[in-house]
């Protein structure tokens, strides 16, 4: 854990410095300023939003984030990722002992346990994009995440739970997949699990309960990731709407509380049978980065290893994971945007990939039929800017 660079020897106890833009690597922690819009800066955003005929919404998933967001700009919460909220460690046990749990009892109850931490989050987001959509993605990843998968980590969990390392490496194996990304996650969970679906839609249910009750205007969208076949989203929805109301009977409250509920196009069969899904949908949100594996069949996390001889041989002109695949990926969302508005005329559209953010691929979605992009609160103002470049160019 020692590193010795041109001379100088840093350990884990070493604070560096990046400068992201230079790329220079600076021992020492540097004063830092809080971004903000002022000045000039504030006026070139005001003439983008006059210009802009989209939205920018953020990709947040805490208080901090939403908050940032806002200050930046932000129209709303176009993405906040709820297993974000697990990896605490002060709150993962809880989603490990529902894992690891024998049966759905067990489950309900290390669910239970879970679930005020999630409406606390939920309550704390809400009211800093009070008056301003939130659009809420229900549990995506693959449950095997959640686990530690080294033998040491596995012994203290088994010691911490009082079961056995062979009851933790039977489970972990149970759970391995061949391909995770393609397996058991997303909406596949709430097929297999609904009370997971059940306890986070009551976690946002009652923390927009308990905001309405505050003044806060909380406006909570639910989402439902990997949905491929309209089924899954029918299914799902109407167990979210089951829960939604017995919530809101629970507590008695006797206000208006509207939860759209919709889904993320990321699966390639999603756009091609659009119509169909749009038909239990009052929105869609594009994940782009999946949509982008899926539908080239690269790994994300692996295709560094081929991508530099697909530039170099011209085979393709740029990263579509940082840039929109506009001739493959652009032409599902703009058929999925068509197909699923020819069903439902009301159907909000945004998208909440990393391309969101990016102004090449925003100059292809400006033309798409996409209501809003969503992207890191740190990217509003060159997406608004860009926006704003796209409308320009446009109607010029």
């Amino acid at each position: 854990k020692i590193v010795i660079i041109n001379g100088h020897r840093l350990t884990t106890k070493d604070t560096l410095s990046l400068d992201g833009t230079s790329g220079e690597v600076i021992s020492g922690q540097l004063p830092r300023i809080r971004p903000g819009l002022s000045g000039d800066f504030r006026k070139l955003m005001l003439w983008a939003s006059q210009h802009s005929k989209l939205e920018v919404y953020a990709n947040a998933d805490t208080p901090e984030d939403a908050k940032r967001a806002r200050s930046l700009g932000a129209k709303g919460v176009g993405l906040c990722r709820t297993e974000h909220m697990f990896f605490n460690p002060g709150r993962i046990m809880g989603m490990r002992r529902m894992i690891l749990a024998d049966n759905e009892s067990q489950r309900r109850k290390a669910l239970n346990s879970i679930k005020p931490y999630q409406r606390r989050d939920f309550e704390h987001i809400f009211k800093a994009m009070s008056g301003l959509p939130v659009i809420v993605r229900l549990l995506d990843p693959p449950l095997h995440e959640f686990l530690p998968q080294d033998r040491k980590s596995q012994s203290a969990l088994a010691r911490e739970m009082g079961i056995t390392l062979g009851h933790i490496r039977s489970r972990i194996n149970r759970l391995h997949e061949t391909n995770p990304m393609l397996g058991h996650r997303g909406c596949r969970l709430s097929i297999t699990y609904p009370e997971i679906l059940e306890m986070q839609v009551k976690a946002i249910t009652e923390a927009a309960i308990n905001c309405r009750r505050k003044h806060i205007n909380a406006r909570p969208e639910i989402m439902v990731p990997l949905v491929g076949i309209a089924r899954e989203l029918e299914l799902l929805r109407t167990l979210a709407e089951q829960t939604i109301a017995s919530v809101i009977k629970t507590s008695k409250y006797r206000g208006k509380l509207e939860i759209p509920i919709g889904t993320m196009i990321e699966v390639p069969r999603a756009a091609l049978t659009a119509g169909q899904i749009a038909r239990h949908a009052d929105f869609f949100s594009f994940g782009t980065n999946d949509l982008t594996q899926m539908t080239l069949g690269f790994s994300r996390d692996d295709v560094n290893t081929f991508l530099p001889d697909y530039l170099k041989h011209g085979i393709l002109e740029q990263s579509p994971f940082q840039h929109l695949d506009a001739e493959g990926v652009g032409q599902l969302v703009a058929m999925a945007i068509s197909k699923g508005r020819s069903e439902n005329a009301k159907l909000q559209c945004g998208l909440c990939g990393e391309h969101g953010g990016d102004p090449q691929s925003i100059e292809v979605l400006s033309r798409s039929g996409l209501d809003y992009v969503s992207c890191s609160p740190f990217r509003i103002p060159s997406a608004r800017l860009a926006l704003a470049q796209a409308a320009i160019r446009k109607d010029g």
